[in-house]
């Protein structure tokens, strides 16, 4: 499966492109929000969502059928930034699975930066 084609459709919210990365009986989870979905409604529920989008996979790793992503997302006026770590269970280089891990990207807790703990990434 070419994972840089799949996330560069989901960003500019293509359903179209991205539909053909899923076997029709797919299955996607967001385990963050208790939420599962058919391909139908996670295409509507990613290229619904409000705003447009830009990102950069940041690491790819794979495990026999499973891939694992890890993407930066970000609205393209720069207010919001997220991570999303992926996991994709592949069949005949279609996803038969996705479980996404969504988390807001933000500033350290007070409580870690009074006890001067860990140092920033970049």
């Amino acid at each position: 499966m070419d994972v840089e084609r799949y996330w560069s459709a989901a960003l500019a919210q293509e359903a179209e492109t991205m539909r053909h990365f899923f076997r029709k009986d797919a299955i996607i989870r967001w385990p963050n929000t208790n939420e599962q979905f058919t391909v139908e409604e996670f295409l509507r529920a990613n290229c619904e969502y409000p705003g447009s989008w830009a990102g950069e996979v940041e690491r790819v790793e794979q495990i026999g059928d499973l891939i694992i992503t890890v993407v930066h997302v970000y609205s393209r006026d720069k207010t919001v930034s997220c991570h999303v770590t992926s996991f994709m269970r592949t069949e005949n280089d279609r996803i038969v699975f996705l479980d996404e891990y969504w988390g807001d990207d933000g500033n350290p807790p007070q409580w870690r930066k009074e006890k001067g703990l860990g140092t920033a990434i970049r």
